[in-house]
């Protein structure tokens, strides 16, 4: 403790009152006076730190600490010197000052918990919860299992064990939150929907009790949850819903850098490829300032990811390589960013480099090789190549005998006519069950495939043993015994004669049917007329009334307007006028007596008549007294008005250019 003289006495009163007053800054300018008599004062210097801390000054409370380390060990103040480490993000480092200090306090383990959960150690961190909850009864118990369904939320979403449920209490909307999450890393949405539901419900009721919190701030709290239900609403395909949603969160402006982009991650799933423009807007958000430190490594490493996708998208190749060589950098063992590179230079249609690439990353990693070897296959058949395409999927023992495997198999060999190799994929598949799972159903199951299509395809010798085998499973399957005896006639008659004994005889095959009513009946192709009974001659009924029959008029057909009943038909009038036997073609030069110069439309059907050189010769003679015209002006004749061209007639034929020079020059 410092000295009691009455100045410093005078200023350890004023830190005290302001310290229950939270007047941090006004004891730290107390605490700067008394340091500044004596700066090695050990409890001033704890104050100053405090003070520091609960103002928000992290880095300098740490750098007092670093600076007087003699005097300040960490039994002194190593939870504060952990405090101020996690909450700079130096988790690592939080994690070592915790470790170092001796004395395990209840707030140090609060603490633990909480870098223990930023470091993704699910494992440990349920450990130190669970037993704080054991051993500690304070006012904090709600929080801790607060903070301990958190950490079974997460585990449940971000790793591939199964986290046990707690059986935790629900009865604030925390907690229903935490329980949510829970569910739909289960997988169980409908579930984890109905919790969310009740989230906001309880968060509704919870906030609606204090009078001081505004709709802003209701809506705010809730962005969390609501941001959840879309991506509910998302996995289970209804994206309209959930953009919808999204967006209204976006609005928001939410505070938590992560909730924002998160949110607009999301959104650029839904886009994909279109919208790209919203989806360049919403990329901003996921770079957001303290984001890294908000998010788990996998939310981080989908982010990175539908960046490098959107500038595939966006044709921006440079940048789309440079996130992809960041993202193998950082995590070398995932397949996601070779795929990407592999979709880059198939745009770029690279296609002998795309494979490549996955072969080699397949061989280094053999644990991933299977979606590799798919990608492979899809990229071998896009080029037409088939049969390498078949060969790269025999090579997945893991799934070589699955049935999706095997039938897309068989359907590349059929479709390449190599029926001997598609007859090895059912052998092999067949030897495999047989060792595996004899008798089950998917054994027997391909066991009758292969038959069908060795018949299918003439094989019926190599069908006959597995006809047999199938009928040894079940000898009263009468349709198996039937394909085998018909297999057999083929190949071994005798054998054939020797199975149709098994056959069961008609009596036995007789199920009571009405013939005449089963062909009489309305689903009958053909119905057999029965003739009727003579009985005696009967006399013709003389028709009644009611038996006479309307007989209809048979309308007689249009003549055409210009018909002449005299004129006989043109005989050849159905034919098209080039098969006639009169049609001799378009005459040619038939506009050689036409004056070649005039106006259109204007006939010369009268040229001969005014042609003075080709009429005989006559005197003139003079008008009668009275006329006013000449004879060229009573023989003209009017110019011929041009018909209007028909509806949809538009097109012009283009005057023609004459030529230059040569015999025949227009």
């Amino acid at each position: 403790m410092a000295s009691g003289s009455g100045p410093v006495s005078a200023l350890w009163t004023e830190i005290n009152r302001c310290g229950q007053n939270g007047d941090f800054t006004r004891a730290l300018k107390a605490v700067n006076k008394i340091l500044h008599e004596n700066k090695d004062d050990v409890t001033a210097l704890r104050c100053k730190i405090v003070c520091l801390i609960q103002n928000g000054g992290f880095k300098e409370a740490l750098n007092v600490m670093n600076t007087h380390t003699k005097s300040l060990t960490s039994d002194l103040i190593g939870f504060e010197k952990a405090y101020c480490e996690y909450r700079l993000n130096r988790v690592e480092h939080a994690l070592k000052t915790i470790q170092g200090i001796p004395e395990q306090t209840d707030k140090l383990k609060e603490l633990y918990g909480q870098v223990l959960y930023r470091l993704e150690r699910y494992d440990e961190c349920l450990a130190v919860y669970k037993d704080m909850i054991r051993n500690s009864q304070d006012d904090y118990e709600e929080e801790r299992k607060t903070n301990l369904s958190a950490v079974l939320a997460a585990q449940s979403t971000w790793e591939s064990t199964s986290a046990e449920d707690l059986g935790l209490p629900e009865n604030s909307y925390e907690l229903c939150y935490n329980a949510a999450c829970f569910l739909i890393g289960q997988g169980q949405l409908s579930q984890g929907m109905q919790k969310l539901q009740k989230a906001e419900e309880l968060c509704r009721k919870s906030l609606a009790e204090d009078s001081d919190v505004t709709e802003e701030d209701v809506d705010a709290e809730l962005a969390i949850i609501h941001s959840q239900m879309a991506y509910v609403m998302q996995l289970q395909g209804r994206t309209e819903d959930a953009l919808q949603l999204y967006n209204q969160v976006i609005k928001l402006k939410p505070s938590d850098v992560g909730l924002l982009a998160v949110t607009a991650n999301n959104i650029i799933t839904i886009n994909k490829d279109q919208n790209v423009f919203d989806s360049k807007k919403k990329v901003k958000l996921t770079s957001a300032e303290g984001v890294e430190h908000k998010l788990a490594k996998k939310q981080l490493q989908a982010i990175e990811i539908n960046k490098a996708l959107l500038a595939m998208y966006t044709n921006q190749a440079d940048q789309c390589n440079k996130m992809l060589a960041s993202l193998q950098t950082q995590n070398p063992e995932h397949p996601r960013p070779v795929l990407i590179k592999v979709a880059q230079l198939c745009r770029e249609k690279q296609h002998n480099k795309a494979i490549e690439l996955l072969q080699r990353f397949s061989d280094q990693h053999p644990e991933s090789a299977s979606g590799i070897k798919l990608t492979m296959a899809q990229l071998y058949l896009t080029q037409g190549h088939v049969t390498k395409a078949c060969d790269i999927l025999k090579s997945l023992e893991e799934i070589k005998y699955k049935p999706g495997m095997l039938s897309a198999l068989v359907t590349m060999y059929t479709h390449e006519e190599d029926i001997d190799s598609a007859i090895d994929v059912f052998t092999q598949a067949i030897q495999y069950y047989q060792s595996e799972q004899p008798g089950a159903a998917i054994h027997l199951s391909l066991v009758r495939e292969a038959a069908n299509y060795k018949l299918k395809y003439g094989r019926k010798k190599e069908a006959t043993s597995d006809l047999e085998q199938l009928w040894k499973q079940n000898t009263n399957d009468v349709h198996t015994l039937a394909q085998l005896i018909s297999a057999y006639s083929l190949v071994d008659q005798d054998k054939a004669k020797a199975l149709s004994k098994h056959l069961p005889s008609p009596d036995t095959m007789s199920f009571n049917v009405d013939v005449d009513e089963l062909e009489n009946s309305h689903g009958a192709t053909y119905i057999r007329k029965k003739a009727a009974k003579v009985v005696g001659e009967s006399q013709p009924k003389e028709p009644g009334p009611e038996d006479i029959k309307k007989k209809k008029k048979k309308k007689k057909g249009k003549l055409p307007k210009n018909y002449d009943p005299k004129s006989t038909p043109d005989p050849e009038r159905w034919l098209p006028m080039r098969e006639r036997s009169y049609y001799r073609g378009k005459k040619k030069g038939k506009r050689k007596e036409q004056v070649g110069r005039g106006t259109q439309g204007a006939t010369s059907g009268g040229s001969a008549e005014l042609d003075a050189s080709k009429s005989a010769s006559s005197p003139p003679t003079s008008p009668r007294p009275g006329s006013g015209t000449g004879t060229a002006a009573s023989n003209a004749v009017p110019p011929r008005q041009q018909k209007p061209a028909a509806a949809g007639a538009t097109r012009k034929k283009a005057p023609q250019k004459k030529k230059k020079g040569g015999k025949g020059g227009w």
